[in-house]
């Protein structure tokens, strides 16, 4: 299309393009087919991938929406080429699922692993760094569980799926952590009991009182008291 094609007031072209109004009903025809080929395709990739995606049913699900988008608007484009892109998207969903659900290996090095972020109530500082998740986006996702300090959390695993599992110390198990509370919340910050123990305050690990070295955990040199839960 040439620019003195261009005509603000061609409202034919802004509405239906360069293709005839037959096409219209070509497109409902269109729509119609490539509808059907989803729902097969979804239904043959399995359950799945009507509940959370992991990577490989991301891809699998980005692969068939780039096959269809073009024939629906291309009347010079058929539809074979996006059926045969989905039969081959189906078997390799299927072939992959088949392999990891075999290998824990392989599904391993197809899914990504699980990392553990927290445990035993200290932050693992080097697993955070691996899954590049900031310290603001793991507390902040234990404040929206009701956590107000690492001495209440067991364990916190990054899921391959992408997603935080939060397991809580039992009532016995609980004990004086680091803050996550934001600092400018004074009034709440205020109202926490402060401990006797002093833990690092980057990662939580629990210091000895005396000693100014550097936490043997992570290396940072600050320290802070802990809180504890109130009853």
């Amino acid at each position: 299309m040439q620019s003195e094609d261009i005509k603000i007031d061609d409202i034919y072209r802004i509405l239906f393009g360069e293709v005839p109004l037959a096409f219209l009903v070509e497109a409902v025809l269109r729509t119609v087919i490539v509808f059907v080929i989803l729902i097969t395709a979804m239904r043959l990739l399995g359950k799945r991938m009507a509940g959370q995606l992991n990577k490989n049913e991301m891809i699998a699900l980005s692969t068939l929406a780039a096959a269809v988008g073009v024939p629906l608007q291309a009347p010079d484009r058929g539809l074979i080429p996006a059926i045969i892109i989905a039969v081959i998207v189906v078997l390799i969903g299927r072939l992959v699922s088949t392999w990891a659900f075999k290998s824990q290996r392989f599904e391993s090095l197809s899914q990504d692993r699980m990392a553990i972020l927290v445990e035993d109530s200290v932050l693992q500082m080097k697993e955070l760094a691996k899954t590049q998740i900031t310290h603001e986006r793991l507390v902040s996702h234990l404040r929206s569980k009701g956590i107000v300090h690492l001495g209440e959390v067991k364990r916190v695993y990054f899921e391959a799926g992408g997603f935080f599992t939060l397991i809580k110390n039992q009532d016995g198990e609980v004990k004086p952590g680091l803050r996550i509370l934001p600092e400018w919340d004074r009034d709440f910050v205020e109202e926490q009991q402060l401990s006797v123990d002093f833990v690092c305050s980057a990662c939580g690990y629990t210091l000895d009182k005396t000693s100014k070295d550097p936490c043997p955990h992570c290396g940072s040199n600050g320290r802070e008291q802990a809180i504890f839960t109130l009853p």
